[in-house]
């Protein structure tokens, strides 16, 4: 399948690229500034989708201004800025969390996007332009068809299912953690949280809890809750083997009464015929 001239594997191993190259950037800019590592990924894999997206749109929407690298530039800035503040939003509103807040810097439109950050998008739009798409797409094309399709095909399949497992762990996480999301940018929190539980857990385990921390908490909660279910069966158990046991004497006084009858009534007779 074409589109605009490209193949559509093409598009996607491009989108994949600049995922993975947008985490990168992201992990890095937070080692320089808090001297530690903290994952800026949603996903599982070492990819930021919104680089990949904003990549492909400056493909498809920008091609017509090559020939103006200023006016490319703006349209840039705007594609991207556009499209940050539109994630940032909607990402809220489905998982009620922050991945970055820009309120505390100069020039922000609701902490969603600021100048300094959005200034660097147009540079790398010309870089994407110039630079780094005829270079990838050249790359990209040369590939002989059937490795074309199996690595397409296989990159696609784990970055589906990466989507799936991901989408689901934090709505999860989102509709059972009542503060998620009410600090403004909490990666780090997110980090911070996770080191105890990365010693001991399987890989894919430890990925997971490394995105997403508040896992950690929902199978403590899911324990606390087995456990106090636990405690009311335990607590109806006893409360109906009491009331059986009841029942049971109830049965056996009455049964004694019954035996005793008999004799009651041969003494009454005997003192009726007298």
């Amino acid at each position: 399948m074409v589109i605009f001239g490209i193949d559509i594997r093409v598009y996607f191993l491009l989108f994949l690229t600049y995922s993975v190259a947008g985490w990168c950037m992201e992990v890095v800019g937070k080692l320089i500034e808090k001297k530690k590592f903290i994952n800026r990924g949603f996903l599982i894999g070492p990819y930021c989708p919104i680089y990949g997206t904003g990549a492909i749109l400056i493909t498809f929407l920008l091609n017509r201004y090559t020939n103006d690298p200023f006016v490319l530039f703006i349209m840039a800035i705007l594609v991207c800025g556009t499209l940050e503040y539109l994630t940032s939003y909607f990402m809220e509103k489905i998982y009620h969390a922050r991945w970055w807040d820009y309120s505390q810097r100069k020039f922000n439109i609701n902490g969603r996007v600021c100048l300094n950050t959005i200034i660097p998008f147009g540079l790398l739009g010309m870089f994407i332009m110039y630079v780094s798409n005829p270079f990838l797409i050249g790359k990209i094309e040369a590939l002989p068809e059937l490795e074309l399709n199996i690595i397409s095909g296989v990159l696609f399949t784990i970055f589906l299912l990466d989507n799936i497992i991901s989408t689901n762990v934090i709505s999860f996480v989102g509709k059972t953690t009542k503060e998620f999301g009410k600090s403004l940018d909490n990666t780090e929190e997110i980090t911070n949280k996770v080191k105890e539980a990365l010693l001991n857990k399987s890989g894919l385990y430890r990925r997971l809890l490394e995105a997403y921390p508040k896992v950690q908490s929902i199978k403590v909660k899911i324990k606390e809750k087995k456990e106090e279910i636990k405690r009311q069966v335990v607590e109806q158990t006893d409360e109906f083997r009491e009331n059986m046991n009841k029942q049971k004497q109830e049965i056996i006084d009455k049964v004694g009464d019954l035996k005793e009858l008999p004799k009651k009534t041969k003494t009454k007779n005997k003192k009726e015929s007298k």
